[in-house]
């Protein structure tokens, strides 16, 4: 008997690798495009957010040729009459319009006579209170913790080391103008002040020599 010849190994096709190579392809390519998709909106989203966040930080340096010194009107100067003190509002031109209401700013106003002005800033220079001012005493005071300042901005008594803060002005056409662009300065008669009262004992268990300075009212 003749033995049955051995039988022949056949490798597989490769027609059905290659056709699962391709489905690998295709998922690759589609992770890598939404990669980038991805990316791309991570991005967008990065610079909304970073314009307004760069407009706070910088806004102000873009704003110091035009707004930082702008002179603004509070209006003519017949609303203001010679020898009181009025309340007066402004629009900050620093501020923005999405700031609304927020962006206006209150002075107060007091006419000496003529041209001659003095508008101060309504904060107490303790804690940033608003003052208040009383025609009847002639002083402003601040309802938080008892600052009281004369009707030339300089301080009377409370817990304020110094006297109202003063914007700078002018007249012009017969209207009242400040310059808002600024931080107002401290007010010029309470500069011009000597310090504070100030009470030192002269020798230990001896009577205590007091030296102080006897605020005028003002005129």
């Amino acid at each position: 008997m003749t033995s049955p010849e051995p039988q022949k190994q056949v490798s597989p096709p490769l027609q059905p690798q290659m056709a699962a190579s391709a489905p690998d392809s295709d998922t690759r390519s589609r992770r890598a495009f939404l990669f980038k998709i991805s990316l791309l909106l991570n991005g967008l989203v990065g610079a909304v957010l970073a314009v307004p966040i760069f407009g706070y930080l910088f806004g102000p340096t873009f704003k110091k040729g035009s707004s930082y010194k702008s002179w603004v009107s509070l209006g003519p100067i017949t609303d203001f009459p010679e020898g009181e003190t009025r309340l007066a509002s402004y629009h900050n031109p620093l501020t923005a319009p999405s700031d609304g209401a927020t962006g206006t700013e209150a002075c107060w106003v007091r006419r000496i006579q003529g041209n001659q002005f003095q508008v101060f800033a309504v904060n107490c220079a303790h804690l940033n209170c608003p003052v208040r001012w009383f025609p009847q005493s002639r002083l402003f005071m601040c309802p938080c913790h008892g600052g009281v300042y004369y009707q030339d901005g300089s301080r009377a008594s409370g817990p304020p080391t110094r006297g109202l803060f003063e914007y700078q002005y002018s007249v012009n056409s017969n209207n009242l103008m400040i310059f808002a662009g600024q931080m107002p300065t401290l007010s010029n008669r309470a500069c011009n002040q000597n310090p504070l009262v100030q009470i030192e004992n002269s020798a230990p268990g001896t009577a205590s020599d007091t030296s102080a300075r006897v605020d005028q009212w003002p005129a």
